[in-house]
């Protein structure tokens, strides 16, 4: 029977290997964490906040005829021989999908490492520290960040933001929305100190490049991520961000039958343009999984497809009674208000430099975006 390893046990990887099996391969999934795959978003919201049962986030497993090898990573691979190293052993394959994913991103400063939230692990040793009356300083004022602010402030903590950019989120929503966020927070009780870096982490806080020394009891590093790709070199594969693909996710760069899903892919999609982009959004893994797993397929059969891959990105974010939702690339365009306040329930477009609608944010609007779906990319 063809054997397929999938390096990589979060949700793109397990979507991968479930229609692979139906598919009649044999699958064996590798995972660095020893938890069976997880549903992540919640690490910052609703399970942080009432404590982190991991079983409770495990997603519901469609095949139970999956070889699972967790609790170890991949350390190497030769996509010309055909096998990964995990340990001291070689896993031989006749397909791969990399679905390595993402960790946190750390500064390049002096000090010890702060705390970070990538993992169910992450998330169970920093709930045991926000409690009642603790400091938590975030550095980094993404989604992640403020996620994390909302939950804690919840928690009755002391809040401190502090980031590089103007506003918080803004990458995403714009100056205009950014602001907005940032006032809902200091309404309920958040201290931004924003448009500085950091020049030094210390173990009760950090040194801002404006010399202010600010001071916590816990200190949390949400400054983006890095893939993981290290155990890809000296394979000549593009690595640069991510691993590049073709729109449908064929690793680029060799003939053996390689594909990629999730955080770590950075695949063109059409519906914007022909950039390759990893996008982190919450429904990728799912769309990449189940893509890669019939791209994949096809390749160990010997057949070939026309069909164009074209996700519609999605997120969501849940900050205090704040319910923020996306379709599309909103990044990718200049923001307008098209509906409701820019400080209070909204619905916001994104069009790019010609004009042509790339992505909506709503603010408590969830109904209203649905039609965005369809119009997105086609206008």
């Amino acid at each position: 029977m063809t054997h397929v390893v999938v390096v990589g046990a979060g949700l793109g990887g397990l979507r991968a290997a479930e229609l692979l099996r139906k598919s009649n391969c044999d699958v064996t999934v590798i995972g660095d964490e020893k938890h069976l795959p997880y549903n992540r978003p919640p690490l910052s919201k609703e399970a942080l906040k009432g404590g982190v049962d991991v079983e409770s986030l495990h997603f519901r497993r469609k095949r139970e005829d999956v070889q699972w090898r967790l609790g170890a990573p991949a350390t190497a691979c030769s996509l010309a021989e055909r096998w990964v190293e995990v340990g001291d052993e070689r896993v031989d394959f006749d397909g791969l999908v990399i679905a390595s994913g993402i960790r946190a991103r750390h500064l390049n400063v002096p000090g010890p490492t702060p705390t970070t939230l990538r993992t169910a692990d992450d998330a169970i040793a920093l709930r045991d520290r926000l409690t009642n009356g603790a400091s938590l300083l975030i550095v980094g004022a993404g989604f992640i960040g403020c996620e994390v602010a909302a939950t804690a402030r919840q928690l009755r903590c002391e809040v401190t933001v502090t980031a590089f950019d103007d506003y918080p989120m803004v990458r995403a929503l714009g100056p205009e929305l950014g602001a907005a966020m940032q006032a809902a927070h200091e309404a309920h009780g958040v201290h931004f100190h924003l448009g500085v870096g950091v020049d030094e982490f210390h173990t009760d806080g950090v040194t801002t490049s404006d010399g202010q020394r600010l001071h916590a009891d816990v200190v949390l590093e949400a400054v983006g991520s890095v893939p993981n790709v290290e155990w890809l070199q000296d394979n000549d594969l593009d690595l640069t961000d991510g691993v590049l693909t073709d729109n449908l996710l064929r690793v680029v760069g060799t003939d053996a039958p390689a594909v990629a899903v999730g955080d770590v892919a950075r695949f063109p999609n059409p519906l914007f343009d022909d950039v390759p982009r990893r996008i982190e959004h919450w429904n990728m893994p799912t769309e990449t999984g189940r893509q890669a797993g019939r791209t994949l397929a096809d390749l160990l059969a010997g057949a070939s497809t026309t069909e164009v891959f074209t996700p519609m990105p999605a997120f969501w974010s849940d900050q205090y009674d704040i319910g923020l939702q996306s379709y599309g690339m909103p990044g990718l365009g200049a923001p307008r208000l098209v509906d409701g306040a820019w400080d209070g329930d909204c619905i916001v477009e994104y069009h790019d430099a010609s004009g042509r609608l790339v992505g909506v944010v709503g603010v408590n609007r969830t109904r209203e975006l649905m039609p965005y779906r369809t119009r997105i990319g086609l206008e």
